[in-house]
């Protein structure tokens, strides 16, 4: 998945790879947050059932699914 701060609108994108924009900048881990936030309420999970798995410096993530 490919997160990207400082986003217009806060969406989830479909596709490949897919595409999580947020509106928080990329400072101290926020725009990483935003992004949980964000994927699970699309999914429809919890956000504490999901977790950062790789990528914790780019904008290319792996998130992991408990």
């Amino acid at each position: 998945m490919r997160v990207t701060p400082r986003a217009g609108l806060t969406r989830v994108v479909d596709g490949d790879p897919v595409r999580i924009y947020v509106t928080t900048v990329p400072e101290d881990g926020k725009a990483t947050a935003a992004a949980i936030e964000v994927l699970a309420r699309a999914m429809g999970v919890a956000k504490t059932r999901i977790h950062l798995a790789r990528g914790a410096k780019s904008r290319d993530k792996v998130f992991g699914f408990d």
